[in-house]
């Protein structure tokens, strides 16, 4: 759908369905059914495999462009005389929200096609930051890296004022290169329910080598679970509900409005630091054990040390005597030799601790995250066990 059609509907008063080419959609119910409109219906989920609809209002997406525009105020920059570079699809949620901003902050949008984002090269040379712009744009750790990868990718993020990064973890071997080359990056938090990012470390405290994605906007509460550390928000704009067979299931929160997230974290000096997503957190042996800071770790080390590894995924397996073993499906650079990275990454991880050595190692050609950087841990899993049926 194009913007000006999505904004054609909201003028009407409507609710809009934003799905990916060939996604399937869900169907609107009955007026009566949704919350006052207009808004959104967007997919949300992705990272077990699961796929949820989620609605939001359109007052929620600009009191979310509100809330980001201040935290840009604070750090000296006008947002009217920002440009966005936006470099995500409209169904995407960090996509539909560099346009709610410009249109609120009356300032210049630029979207960038998936084709331009994949050759960094042709994008330095046509993309130029206006003189007196502050350019800003919000990254997924797979697309910072493919343009981090190449010398005029890397100089053409050196133009921007602001480089929000989330969707997933930034890996640190990402942000220590990032840091070398002085890149402005924002790591943030945030969800397709939260109407995007609720939590972003200011450029100069990253670049001070400060970690973890900083503190809530000024009209986000944050605070964690005693029991299980799961990151709790309270906001207005939390989604009033998720669409199901013509249902609105109302988003679970408690009585005091507040709503719990699939992610673990932890409170650090510059704000929340996210640990994992606590449903693919497994205990091995008595330990507790998240396996994305294991994927990190592994790809961060791997690189120190040369290797070709390009993805690594680390999915649970029942054991009789841990409990939970990891298994590790890999995925080697184009060009490299495959055979021989399996025994050195099995060497590399020799010094870790028995519950995160994986105990099985599997080549996966195909391994990749979708489009948004995100791992969908399902598909995997069931990819890994049909491979062990035959």
């Amino acid at each position: 759908m194009e913007w000006q059609t999505l904004q054609r509907h909201w003028a009407e008063g409507a609710w809009v369905v934003l799905a990916g080419p060939g996604e399937q959609a869900p169907e609107l119910p009955n007026a009566e059914v949704l919350p006052p409109g207009p808004g959104v219906v967007v997919g949300s989920g992705g990272s077990t495999g699961g796929r949820r609809w989620c609605l939001q209002p359109l007052v929620h997406l600009e009191a979310s462009a509100r809330a980001t525009g201040a935290w840009l105020a604070a750090l000296g920059l006008d947002p009217a005389s920002c440009v966005h570079l936006n470099p995500l699809p409209l169904h995407h949620v960090s996509g539909l929200l560099p346009r709610v901003r410009a249109s609120q902050w009356g300032c210049r949008h630029e979207p960038l096609s998936p084709e331009r984002m994949r050759d960094p090269e042709a994008l330095a040379a046509v993309m130029l930051v206006p003189e007196g712009c502050a350019a800003v744009i919000s990254l997924v750790p797979t697309q910072l890296r493919r343009l981090l990868a190449v010398p005029a990718g890397a100089a053409w993020l050196r133009q921007m004022a602001v480089i929000w990064v989330g969707g997933a973890a930034l890996p640190p071997e990402q942000a220590a290169q990032a840091r070398a080359l002085g890149l402005p990056l924002a790591p943030c938090y945030g969800a397709t329910e939260t109407a995007a990012m609720v939590t972003a470390l200011a450029p100069g405290a990253f670049l001070a080598g400060a970690e973890g994605c900083g503190q809530p906007l000024a009209d986000v509460k944050l605070r964690l679970d005693a029991a299980s550390g799961a990151v709790e928000l309270q906001a207005d704009r939390l989604s009033p509900g998720f669409l199901e067979n013509g249902v609105v299931q109302p988003l679970p929160r408690t009585a005091e409005g507040w709503w719990r997230s699939g992610d673990g974290g932890e409170l650090i000096a510059e704000g929340l630091r996210i640990r994992g997503r606590l449903d693919g957190a497994i205990c091995s042996g008595g330990e507790t054990v998240f396996p994305e800071q294991l994927e990190a770790r592994l790809l961060a080390a791997a690189t120190q040390r040369n290797l070709p590894l390009e993805a690594v995924l680390l999915l649970p397996e029942a054991d009789s005597e841990w409990g939970e073993r990891l298994v590790a499906l890999v995925r080697a650079q184009a060009g490299m030799a495959a055979p021989a990275l399996i025994p050195a990454l099995q060497q590399l991880v020799g010094p870790w601790p028995p519950a995160e050595r994986p105990r099985r190692w599997l080549h996966c050609p195909e391994l990749a995250p979708t489009a948004t950087g995100k791992w969908q841990r399902g598909r995997w899993q069931a990819w890994m066990q049909s491979l062990e049926a035959g």
